[in-house]
């Protein structure tokens, strides 16, 4: 199997567009597909200048995605005074699987001349993922805890750095696996915060001071090419998988993307594009309704919008209720012990 580009070893075949791609020509596509998200979702303030820089806080895992985000942006961005970026790693305490991703992140941190932050849930909360799996007072899967405790770090911190977007290493399937989750759960109006929250361009979503906006600048790369991408760079990056992963629901949705994919070639891409559009336009219905939102913050497709919120009694952090869910956790957890 040849490239097309250049009649070099292919090392990849991109069913939904017939591409055959070597290792340069993979790396040449997935950066432009990067660059092109970036330009048309504004993710560079205009009005960016080096004495009042746009400040991006990174949220670097140690896993491939984050890896090969944090490397391309810093490719582009890394010598502009336009841009500040900080690279946040979390800790969630789970023995052995994040001490390795973290060596990643400090290496490819120290490598790029980054600055780099490190945070933990023992710190923060005085709670390990490993405890808090083995009591589980919830009688739910880790993620669920892992999601709401991760959310609100990645939150605060990029609002005490005076962050103005929070970027995440979220790929193609990981949106596609999102929006169809949304559309199964009949949730329009969480697909209405997802816009606001993360879809749509910077010029085109509702101004909050609730939170900080979110970015994806992967989210149009399937999560295969990101892997390959990474191998082609030699980049550091810590490929297992978390012991404690068990969402059996997205474990299904994701099941049935890639069968759909194998069957169908560019099913991705054609979920994201439908979701997109019709998110925009939840988006506008949604503005300004006045009803509450009582969903938990911080599940699995849930990007927190400001319709409804109030602070935390305990904490501060924006809720739709007295008191947020990482507080209410945090209670439960506590109790177990």
């Amino acid at each position: 199997m040849e490239c097309d580009k250049c009649g070099s070893d292919a090392i990849h075949h991109a069913a939904y567009s017939g591409a055959h791609l070597c290792g340069h020509h993979l790396r040449q596509s997935v950066e432009k597909r990067v660059k092109r998200r970036v330009r048309e979702d504004g993710l560079l303030d205009p009005d960016a200048t080096p004495d009042d820089p746009d400040r991006w806080v990174i949220g670097l895992s140690g896993g491939k995605d984050s890896v090969a985000l944090t490397r391309i942006l810093d490719d582009v961005f890394g010598k502009d005074p336009r841009v500040e970026m900080l690279a946040l790693t979390i800790h969630e305490g789970i023995e052995g699987y994040r001490d390795a991703s973290v060596d990643a992140c400090v290496e490819l941190a120290d490598e790029l001349s980054l600055r780099h932050e490190l945070v933990s849930y023992e710190e923060e909360f005085d709670v390990r993922m490993d405890d808090v799996v083995e009591d589980d007072p919830e009688d739910m899967a880790a993620c669920a805890y892992c999601g709401v405790f991760r959310r609100d770090l990645l939150e605060n911190y990029a609002a005490e750095f005076d962050a103005d977007k929070l970027l995440t290493g979220h790929n193609l399937d990981d949106e596609a696996q999102t929006a169809m989750m949304n559309f199964l759960e009949g949730d329009v109006r969480q697909v209405a915060k997802h816009f606001d929250a993360s879809l749509g361009p910077f010029d085109e979503r509702e101004a909050t001071d609730a939170f900080v906006p979110r970015a994806k600048p992967l989210r149009d790369v399937p999560e295969k090419e990101i892997a390959l991408y990474c191998h082609v760079r030699d980049l550091p990056t810590h490929m297992a998988e978390c012991p404690h992963a068990e969402e059996a629901y997205r474990g299904e949705i994701q099941s049935t993307i890639h069968e759909l994919e194998e069957n169908h070639p560019g099913a991705r891409h054609s979920i994201m594009a439908g979701y997109e559009e019709l998110s925009a336009l939840a988006a506008e219905a949604y503005r300004g309704s006045d009803e509450d939102d009582e969903g938990d913050e911080g599940d699995a497709g849930g990007e927190g919008d400001d319709s409804g919120l109030r602070e935390c009694e305990r904490c501060g952090s924006q809720t739709s209720r007295d008191v947020c869910r990482k507080c209410r956790l945090l209670e439960s957890i506590e109790a177990a012990t």
